[in-house]
């Protein structure tokens, strides 16, 4: 189990509330366990239903009162082997047909009458969600496309300023052939994205993605007809006459913004077709765009999905019903890119989680508290002891934090004045305030203060995977991408300032060890610099990048710089990673922080008997347990490799008589340490299947041949028949792939 939050009876409260939904901190593992009936981990935090439906309400009115605040181009990945890193490389091997990685899918958005639909960072959503909740009908095997693409072939809207401009007229053609098809929809906004384009209407009757070949067959045809694209500046009250007269109050809402925020701004519009002619739209927009409809290739569109996002973001706005589509330069891009998100759709975690029994986020516990189950807990507790052996190995020391803290903490830290939209309310104990905990920074720095510093003890290297609590409104969260409630891989190196280069360095190459153990071998990498407004002196920011800088050199990492794209209280690198099938995951942040160690008075004592304050570096390896388990999930596509297995080895019996044959290597393997099931009681054309479909990595039949001759008649889920070998080989080959946590039995 993980470590659960235990309050006092002394303490008086109630639940806090979450969109309605009171919310508890438990005082006992056993109610968050009896959702999944097998034990595993739980979240300290559960719904007020779940303990009163186990009837501890009856005697646990320990719970304090909480009140939640509602929220409001970098380079080509590259390949990190043996040899010195190169800024292009081969890709991470072909999937399904697909010769090399495709690029990454966008966020996925699940809301309203359907849930599919492509994720925008241009407007908050009332659903926005991670690349891989790719709502296809899933498909064990995939068509490949009709020939094999590489990554560079699927480029982005960033990387590609003219597939831009396709996708932002793809949006606008759109929009027009969805008021020709649905007389009296209105229009809102119409931006392209990642890969592909959107656009919001507020519908006079609901459509569903049923509608969308007709809409796509009205786009079609005005793409044919070769339509100018035509842009037009004009006075903000002419823009406010037009918009008036054609009833669109949508526009008239952004022409007012506009106006608020920059009085003398240019106001633009885009038309389609000539002024007069049946085919004449027009739309309020900055551009850009192709300069006809004709620049769209219109076999290389296709409307996605449906899904329902709000005007503005603001759930107390009006819902409206937003269209997704995609636009490619050719025919066999847009099949690539199908084909990718059928693939993305087989790995999807959240159908495999189910599947896999790894875990579960049940309405009774509460939206974005996961439940691991018996084998999600197994992987989890494999990864959690790998990281942490990494870290000692290292020259890390383990610490451990509460989970809450006095409010006066997070005061002092500067969470309560830029992060309070994201903690939950405080928990009022013998008239003073709580709160859980957003972020595992403070503590540690209440740690560095309970104790006098030399020079002589820095760098201090402290790492913990500390569970933190965040308010995610329910529209936003996303399987194990996007919860609540999480377990940051987080560390703190408080160290001198000719001690930072040196120290970055060594969390770079922490990161490629452990990223090359779970597979991810390809990492794009952007280093971020001072912003406009920040804290420090010049010359810390000076020596900061430039430490930054010196370390990714030594390294020898391709680097993109976003110039002022750091933090106000220091500079920062990044680090994604690629999955198998093209998609880059953000992971691994390096950050300094001028920040809390001047808030909280931190010093060392130097060499002249002076107080100094000591660099401090935030560092975040895989980000937060549950979405690299994700990550991992779709990355392997539940076929872990044998040493993060939760069920390494299963034996097969023919009949019962072998049982005690079996049961006998059983022991055998488990006092090695290797996790290994006993089935039966089924066909055995069964029991494969179920161990095929569990992607158990090792499976041994066992008939009396086998009991007399001492053998096991091995197969394995990546290769498939092996051929007969001695329970002792087998025993050895497991044991040795996960020494070298290697993929190959």
């Amino acid at each position: 189990r993980n470590s659960t939050v235990k309050i006092d009876s002394r303490c008086r409260g109630h639940a806090w509330h979450s969109r309605g939904e009171p919310h508890r901190l438990k005082p006992s593992s056993c109610a968050s366990r009896h959702p999944t009936q097998r034990g595993g981990m739980s979240a300290p935090i559960l719904r007020s239903a779940c303990f009163r439906q186990s009837g501890m309400l009856m005697f646990a009115r320990a719970m304090s009162a909480l009140d939640v605040v509602p929220t409001a181009v970098c380079p080509r990945p590259f390949s990190v082997g043996a040899s010195r890193p190169r800024a292009r490389a081969p890709s991470h091997g072909p999937v399904r047909g697909l010769s090399s990685s495709p690029p990454s899918l966008p966020p996925r958005v699940v809301c309203g009458s359907s849930k599919r639909g492509l994720h925008s960072d241009q407007m908050r959503t009332c659903a926005a969600a991670p690349a891989a909740a790719m709502e296809v009908a899933p498909s064990e095997a995939t068509p490949a496309p009709e020939a094999s693409l590489t990554l560079d072939d699927l480029p982005t809207s960033s990387e590609s300023p003219g597939l831009l401009a396709v996708r932002h007229s793809a949006a606008h053609v759109m929009a027009m052939a969805v008021q020709r098809v649905h007389k009296g929809a209105r229009c809102t906004i119409g931006p392209w994205i990642d890969r592909g384009f959107y656009y919001d209407f507020d519908m006079p009757q609901p459509i569903t993605e049923k509608d969308l070949p007709k809409i796509q067959k009205e786009m079609k045809r005005l793409i044919k007809r070769n339509l100018a694209i035509r842009r037009e500046e004009v006075p903000a009250e002419v823009a406010r006459r037009r918009i008036e007269s054609i009833g669109e109050p949508y526009k008239l809402e952004i022409l007012d913004s506009i106006l608020k925020n920059t009085p003398d701004a240019p106001i633009t519009i885009y038309h389609i077709g000539e002024e007069g002619e049946k085919d004449h739209w027009w739309d309020l927009c900055a551009g850009p765009h192709v300069a006809s409809t004709g620049a769209i290739n219109a076999e290389a569109i296709e409307l996605e999905s449906v899904a329902g996002a709000y005007w503005r973001g603001d759930e107390q706005a009006a819902q409206l019903q937003r269209i997704y589509g995609t636009a490619w330069e050719s025919r066999q891009q847009l099949d690539a890119y199908k084909h990718l998100k059928a693939e993305a759709t087989r790995r999807d975690h959240r159908r495999l989680g189910a599947e896999l029994d790894l875990f579960s986020i049940q309405d009774s516990v509460g939206g974005g508290l996961v439940l691991w189950h018996p084998n999600g807990a197994m992987v989890r507790h494999q990864l959690e002891t790998f990281w942490k052996d990494m870290h000692l190995a290292a020259g890390y020391k383990l610490l451990y934090t509460p989970h809450i803290a006095k409010g006066e903490l997070w005061q002092t830290s500067g969470h309560l004045d830029f992060y309070r939209d994201s903690m939950y309310g405080q928990v009022k104990v013998e008239d003073e305030s709580y709160q859980l905990k957003p972020m595992n920074c403070p503590c540690h720095v209440a740690i560095f203060k309970a104790r006098q510093t030399s020079y002589r003890d820095l760098p201090l290297r402290w790492a913990e995977l500390g569970t933190v609590y965040r308010y995610e409104r329910s529209g936003t969260m996303h399987g194990l991408f996007r919860v609540r409630g999480f377990t940051q891989d987080d560390a703190h190196i408080f160290c001198l300032p000719d001690q930072i280069a040196g120290e970055i360095r060594g969390v770079l190459d922490l990161v490629q060890s452990v990223f090359t153990a779970f597979g991810f071998d390809r990492y794009e990498v952007n280093l971020s610099t001072r912003p406009a407004e920040s804290v420090g002196s010049d010359a810390d920011w000076a020596q900061a990048e430039a430490a930054l800088v010196s370390a990714l050199e030594d390294k020898g990492w391709p680097f993109s710089v976003d110039e002022g794209g750091g933090a106000f209280y220091g500079p920062k690198i990044d680090i994604k990673i690629q999955d198998a099938i093209g998609r880059r995951w953000q992971c691994s942040t390096v950050q300094l922080d001028f920040n809390l160690p001047e808030r909280f008075g931190l010093a060392y004592t130097t060499a002249g008997n002076e107080k100094e304050r000591p660099i401090m570096i935030h560092r975040a390896l895989l980000g937060s347990l549950e979405r690299f388990m994700g990550i991992l999930i779709e990355h392997h596509a539940g076929a872990f490799p044998l040493w993060l297995a939760p069920e390494q080895v299963r034996l097969l019996p023919t009949s019962d008589a072998v049982r005690p044959y079996m049961e006998e290597v059983a022991s055998a393997m488990r006092a090695h340490n290797i996790r290994v099931e006993v089935a039966g009681g089924m066909s055995m054309g069964k029991l494969v299947r179920n161990a095929e479909k569990a992607k158990v990595p090792v499976m041994c039949v066992v008939g009396p041949a086998e009991a007399e001759a001492g053998t096991l008649s091995v197969r394995t889920y990546r290769d498939g028949p092996v051929g007969a070998l001695t329970w002792q080989e087998v025993l050895g080959r497991v044991s040795a792939a996960v020494a070298s946590r290697s993929e190959q039995f």
